[in-house]
């Protein structure tokens, strides 16, 4: 059919451009928050980008139920607006017609919403567990970067470095500050390395240094000139645990061991794709509008909806988590809600070309009870 094809050009089209900024919009937020970080020393900088992509990931299925909810109603305001469903009724057609080309073009998104919920989001969870957990179990000495102060994991050293060798084996330049109780101490050296022991301990070692000490409680400071100081850093030996919260779990995992945790992820990521589903079949009613009275209306009540609709499924995982509620009587009830309200607002809206309008039906009923009163008349 021309109309369906013309309508399916029309939802790919606007579907992109809502989907490029919603992407961009969380992108730029992304990447502000990521380069704060790589700049307060909590993420490596080399990972930056890796970071960005795990950050887009997690959000991709958010984005795509917001693409395809605003997509669908943005297309059927404009079609409101510009009277071509008012065309469109003359012809004939009812509004339930909207709903196998809106369908066929949001399949692709719920088919793409379902993969990132069940398996790629939890993978990017992992992989960015495992990527901050690398950089935090690296050395102090070599998470520093020429000309910046870097602080340790324990908090309470403090490294500078004013050059430093491709393979972090010669440091040029080297201030430690330790605080450790009362005592304070500030080491100074023109040369340091980093070497490691049979054990696995690793140690900064600075020559041709001052080492400064004094105490809170005194006055005075002790100094000690040296040729070769050594300084514990860090075991090498250490095993990269990763994310072990539910929401890096697999699918399966999630199934075979049902605790609370599990449960709640598993509510949320079943709700991802049944959110795609029925906002898009509820934009269809919600796109209504008089021409003349302007679209305001009823994107505060779609916007409404939405949030509303979000921040259900939001307390429904909580609670499962928390055990105040069941997983068997958690996961369906506000979709079963929501699926009616889709009912109740295409039976109200415009739709006066179907069988089921209320209209139709109670000019069905006034007719048939008009020919049980006067069968005389009608038989004439």
């Amino acid at each position: 059919m021309i109309f369906h094809r013309a309508l399916r050009r029309e939802l790919v089209g606007t579907g992109g451009a809502v989907f490029m900024t919603l992407f961009s919009i969380t992108i730029t937020v992304m990447l502000i928050r990521i380069l704060g970080q790589a700049a307060l020393g909590k993420i490596a900088s080399e990972d930056v980008v890796a970071f960005i992509g795990f950050a887009a990931i997690n959000y991709l299925p958010v984005i795509l139920v917001l693409t395809g909810f605003i997509t669908v109603l943005m297309v059927i305001t404009r079609c409101y607006q510009d009277s071509e469903m008012v065309v469109w009724f003359a012809s004939g057609q009812s509004l339930t017609q909207w709903i196998r080309p809106v369908l066929l073009f949001g399949l692709p998104i719920i088919l793409l919403t379902s993969a990132l919920s069940f398996t790629i989001t939890p993978w990017a969870n992992r992989q960015s567990a495992e990527f901050r957990e690398r950089f935090e179990k690296r050395s102090d000495v070599s998470k520093v970067a020429p000309g910046t102060f870097q602080e340790s994991a324990g908090a309470n050293r403090v490294f500078f470095v004013e050059g430093i060798s491709g393979d972090l084996s010669q440091l040029k330049n080297v201030f430690v500050h330790t605080v450790k109780n009362t005592l304070t101490s500030v080491v100074v050296a023109k040369r340091g390395t980093i070497e490691t022991d049979a054990a696995g301990d690793k140690y900064l070692v600075m020559e041709d240094g001052m080492r400064y000490e004094s105490r809170l409680e005194q006055a005075d400071m002790q100094f000690t000139h040296f040729e070769r100081y050594m300084a514990y850093i860090a075991s090498d030996v250490q095993v990269i645990e990763g994310d072990k919260t539910s929401r890096a779990k697999p699918l399966l995992e999630l199934i075979r061991d049902p605790s609370r945790g599990h449960l709640g992820e598993l509510l949320w990521r079943l709700a991802l794709p049944l959110m795609s589903l029925l906002l898009m079949l509820l934009a269809i009613p919600l796109g209504f509008v008089n021409p003349r009275a302007g679209r305001s209306a009823n994107l505060l009540i779609a916007l409404l909806l939405y949030v509303t609709y979000s921040n259900m499924v939001s307390y429904l995982q909580a609670a499962v988590t928390r055990g105040k509620m069941k997983f068997a009587l958690a996961w369906w009830p506000l979709h079963v809600v929501i699926a009616l309200i889709v009912l109740a607002l295409f039976l109200m809206r415009q739709n006066v070309n179907s069988r089921y309008h209320p209209a139709v039906l109670w000019s069905l009923i006034r007719h048939r009870k008009l020919k049980a009163k006067n069968p005389g008349e009608s038989s004439s």
